[in-house]
């Protein structure tokens, strides 16, 4: 069986970043599922598979293509019952629903205007110029003045990790003794800002610091396979 995950990179091949990406590698590990990496950029994105997504990861199995993390997610779940769930159960896959909410629209947002010109800077020339337009589009300003933001939002980035700095307290991962899907997803931007710019997101001695280290150590620390910026 060939398995093929589509990954967003930058002018580096070898150093896929996107937070989505990450959630379906980890998603993967979890099952057990080897996979070839194929990366793409931007402006790539919309031929792969005879113009199959305009969005990554994408995921080949067999004769399967699934886009979106969260897909991604439940058809590794139905097609693999008999690996590890990612989910735990129905009320697994609810509180998953919750915890990608809450990650898309509290950690999302903040995280890209603190990290938005490292990832512009790490991007091959062509997709630069793709991202700062569709960016400026999104944003209605420029990248440099999206980014001038960036300053007040890490200096108030830890209290917004507060709900999940108090629950890791009293239990290794978001999915309990073991991690879940719900991990996944949180450990997805963290990640992100990781690979694409040296900026200190949490401070050493954080629970949640020690939650994500953990995470990087997971299957095989197959999370460390691309290196900090």
């Amino acid at each position: 069986m060939t398995r093929t995950l589509y990954a967003l990179c930058g002018a580096d091949s070898a150093r896929p970043f996107s937070p989505h990406t990450w959630k379906t590698v980890l998603s993967l590990a979890h099952k057990g599922l080897e996979h070839e990496t194929k990366p793409v950029g931007f402006t790539q994105i919309p031929v792969i598979e005879n113009a199959a997504t305009k969005i990554v990861p994408l995921l080949r199995d067999d004769d399967q293509l699934v886009g979106d993390s969260f897909e991604i997610a439940l058809y590794l779940e139905r097609a693999y019952p008999d690996r590890p769930s990612l989910f735990g159960g129905e009320g697994g896959k609810a509180m998953a629903r919750f915890i990608e909410s809450w990650s898309l629209m509290t950690l999302h947002t903040s995280l890209v205007r603190i990290i938005l010109m490292d990832i512009h800077d790490s991007l091959a020339p062509v997709d630069q110029a793709y991202f700062r337009t569709s960016r400026e589009t999104r944003f209605g300003m420029s990248l440099e003045a999206v980014a001038e933001t960036g300053a007040d939002e890490l200096k108030t980035f830890a209290a917004r990790l507060e709900p999940l700095r108090t629950m890791l307290k009293k239990q290794p991962f978001i999915g309990g003794e073991t991690p879940l899907f719900a991990d996944y997803i949180v450990f997805g931007p963290l990640q992100w800002a990781r690979i694409v710019s040296s900026k200190t997101i949490v401070q050493a001695g954080d629970p949640v610091k020690d939650w994500f280290e953990r995470c990087l150590d997971l299957y095989d620390g197959v999370g460390r396979s691309v290196t900090a910026a």
